[in-house]
């Protein structure tokens, strides 16, 4: 698997991309809520094959705070953005609600900033503002519909920003184990959500469809995207990644019969430029460590973990308890689980 590092990144882009076109066919015979629920289901299904290896840690042997951080991305996450997206996507077409979905990007990084210790620079910003202008162009293209579409799909972009940052702070519990989680609660409470909302359930096809939708472009995309990033680095996987709606444009086209506008295109240029300043934008300067011990996803390639594992060399990400000495160092960073620092 380590010899196509670039394929897995694509297919998960790909797969996640297909989600939007793949749901807004099924919303015909399916309610949006029932819908959500299955997807995250399929979710947890998905990820099962990275569990194998590894003892699956109980949510509640987690610390208190780490426990409410896993609760806010069942909450945000699995629950309400994508009830908030399939609204929208009754509404839009698939191919628009495709490149709203950028704008989880775009909360992810000004939540950041205002709430968890982030940073934007220029470049930041400017993909922000951009970002922004290109989903306006699109609510517009699509009329009051589109208006209320782009709200709903913006609420479902919020929700799945706060899920990205509860779920980076989480120590010891790795991405699989917490979208596994997530899949399970969410799933089954969407579910039982849908079912009382409109008491009628889905075809054994349209049910069978919705899990596999969930497995593919929820849980295989992340597997996916975990290996390749062990390969590439989360930075170069993330370029690849930010792919995904457009994938999802595509295929509306192919699939859904639908036709790419004016505006749409223009939009496409719009947020092509901005993701590139987005994932442009870093920053360096000298910042203290503290010491501390925790457990989470890791590698050795980075200046934070050089502790030595007795008799074994490791290359991959993994998990495991380690410590961390005090360091004061500058380096270009991103706001990762090592770098919430002020500024």
């Amino acid at each position: 698997m380590k010899k196509y590092p670039l394929f897995f990144a694509f297919a998960s882009a790909a797969l996640f991309g297909a989600a939007t076109p793949a749901s807004k066919a099924l919303l015909a015979a399916v309610s949006p809520y029932q819908l959500a629920g299955l997807l995250y289901l399929g979710a947890a299904l998905g990820v099962i094959p990275l569990l194998f290896n590894s003892q699956l840690k109980l949510p509640w042997k987690l610390d208190r705070r780490h426990r409410w951080q896993l609760c806010g991305a069942i909450l945000f996450g699995g629950i309400l953005a994508p009830i908030f997206l399939l609204l929208g996507l009754r509404l839009a077409t698939a191919a628009s609600v495709s490149l709203w979905l950028n704008l989880e990007l775009v909360a992810t990084a000004v939540l950041g900033y205002f709430f968890f210790h982030d940073r934007l620079g220029k470049w930041g910003w400017l993909g922000v503002s951009g970002t922004v202008i290109a989903a306006a162009l699109l609510s517009w293209g699509e009329g009051i519909a589109g208006i209320e579409a782009g709200l709903l799909v913006t609420l479902a972009c919020i929700c799945w920003a706060l899920d990205n940052h509860f779920t980076a702070l989480i120590d010891g519990i790795t991405p699989a184990e917490s979208t596994f989680w997530k899949g399970i609660v969410a799933g089954i409470f969407n579910i039982i959500l849908g079912l009382a909302i409109e008491p009628s359930l889905p075809s054994l096809s349209n049910l069978g469809a919705g899990l596999l939708i969930g497995a593919l472009s929820y849980g295989a995309s992340i597997v996916l995207y975990i290996t390749s990033a062990q390969s590439l680095g989360a930075t170069r996987s993330q370029i690849i990644f930010s792919c995904a709606p457009f994938f999802g444009m595509t295929l509306s086209v192919l699939a859904l019969g639908e036709t790419i506008t004016l505006i749409q295109k223009i939009a496409i240029v719009l947020k092509v430029s901005s993701l590139l300043a987005l994932l442009q934008d870093q920053h360096s300067h000298e910042h203290q460590h503290q010491a501390m011990a925790h457990e989470h996803f890791h590698s050795h390639d980075d200046e934070h973990h050089n502790h030595h594992h007795e008799g074994k060399s490791v290359s991959l990400k993994h998990s495991h308890w380690h410590e961390h000495e005090s360091i004061a160092h500058a380096h270009p960073h991103l706001p990762d689980l090592h770098h919430r620092h002020q500024h």
